[in-house]
């Protein structure tokens, strides 16, 4: 079984997870982990599913805020699927969704008079309805590419990417959607983490 819950991402000179927003979280057992730090006090903190909210309206806000720097939000749905949120100092804001072909699938709506759910994804007119919904995000991905570019711009980062690099990623696929994620932040121009750091650290309490 693959991992469901948040990726949160930003920029601290300390423990991300210092952040007052994430105040009522600190004391949950098992809720957190850090993976290995970028360079620039840019890290990402994994959330597991159902310990954070009012993602859009408070916390990503919130962060941003207390940060004073640009963050990000990927939702993750069984490590297949991620909507990613972002949001800059000046108002920047981005979203994007990440496994394509999955999300269509996912995110294309059953008849409610459908009884036999197995057999409706087996059909020729699920198959068409996955097409259009694949078709709407894929022509999302170049507002979605320049919008993500301008937000890592006004971190400091990113002034010599192209667009279509980026692009490029918002259309590939990964079989774990977290790298994905961390390919779009190295796409977008943000330190990468050295190479002894790729294991995760556990956080919560003990880890911090």
């Amino acid at each position: 079984m693959g991992f469901s819950g948040e990726l949160v991402f930003g920029r601290s000179d300390r423990s991300l997870l210092e952040a007052p927003v994430f105040d009522g979280v600190r004391e949950v057992p098992d809720a957190v982990w850090a993976t290995g730090p970028r360079p620039g006090g840019w890290q990402t903190l994994q959330f597991r599913y159902g310990v954070l909210a009012d993602l859009d309206e408070v916390l990503l806000p919130g962060l941003v805020e207390c940060t004073g720097s640009a963050a990000c939000v990927a939702s993750v749905y069984d490590s297949g699927v991620a909507l990613v949120t972002g949001l800059g100092p000046e108002g920047e804001r981005w979203e994007a969704c990440l496994n394509l072909e999955l999300a269509a699938a996912i995110w294309t709506d059953v008849p409610d008079d459908v009884d036999d759910t197995s057999a409706r994804a087996d059909s020729p007119e699920f198959a068409e309805a996955v097409s259009r919904t694949r078709a709407e995000l894929d022509a999302a991905v170049p507002g979605s590419a320049r919008r993500a570019v301008a937000w890592a711009r006004s971190a400091g980062l990113g002034r010599d990417i192209e667009v279509g690099t980026v692009e490029e990623v918002l259309r590939s696929r990964e079989a774990f959607v977290e790298d994905l994620f961390t390919t779009l932040l190295d796409r977008l121009g943000f330190p990468q983490a050295p190479e002894d750091s790729d294991d995760d650290e556990e956080a919560g309490r003990n880890g911090f």
